[in-house]
């Protein structure tokens, strides 16, 4: 199956880059591109696409308004948000929007590949090596609330997905299978009410579920 990709910056060079590299891979094709959320939002009513890659700041509509405006639930496209700074709460907003996957601009063309395959299987992306700094930047604003429908297994699987942790290493840490903590993971975005992985990383630290022993 081939990957159908849009591409939405508004720097030239950044855009034409990444519609090479894309272009380039035997499963992935680019199927539109915009310089903003507006022609963003025209192209994608005129083609079919799995993933968009979604700059944040943006002339005329930023990507958080493009992607809350976008059908990103159901058969709508994934969004993978692209961002220059790790402390953009623009990046958060958009996650909180309906986005799949937060990625930086610096980012290998291999690590952006990879998010998106990752996305389009399904899962979600968050550059880990700025998931704490980027949330813990918001967390003191948002309220703690306690996580009532949760194990204490859970929530301690919940935690370690906050702390920006794979399934791997959260098997290390709890001397688990992944395939348990792929189990807890599934149980808790069922018990929760929630798309994917991301928006427990948001659901933790907006219900004070995300400090450190």
């Amino acid at each position: 199956m081939t990957i159908r990709v849009y591409v939405v910056d508004d720097q030239d060079l950044v855009r034409t880059g990444t519609v090479m590299v894309i272009d380039a891979q035997d499963d992935m094709r680019v199927v539109g591109q915009a310089r903003d959320g507006v022609e963003a939002l025209a192209g994608l009513r005129a083609v079919a696409a799995d993933v968009v890659l979604m700059d944040v700041r943006m002339p005329r509509m930023d990507g958080v308004e493009a992607i809350r405006r976008l059908p990103v639930a159901g058969d709508g496209p994934k969004v993978i948000v692209l961002t220059t700074f790790d402390l953009d709460e623009y990046a958060f907003a958009a996650l909180r929007a309906g986005a799949s996957g937060f990625l930086l601009k610096d980012a290998t063309a291999d690590e952006l590949l990879s998010a998106v395959r990752t996305v389009h299987r399904g899962d979600a992306v968050i550059a880990p090596s700025t998931t704490r700094r980027l949330l813990d930047h918001v967390a003191p604003r948002l309220p703690d609330v306690a996580p009532d429908p949760l194990t204490e297994r859970e929530r301690e699987v919940l935690r370690h997905i906050a702390w920006g942790e794979t399934n791997a290493e959260i098997a290390g840490s709890l001397f688990l299978s992944e395939g348990t903590v792929k189990t807890h993971v599934g149980r808790i975005l069922g018990k929760l009410g929630l798309r994917d992985r991301v928006q427990a990383v948001i659901w933790a630290y907006e219900h004070g579920l995300n400090g450190r022993p």
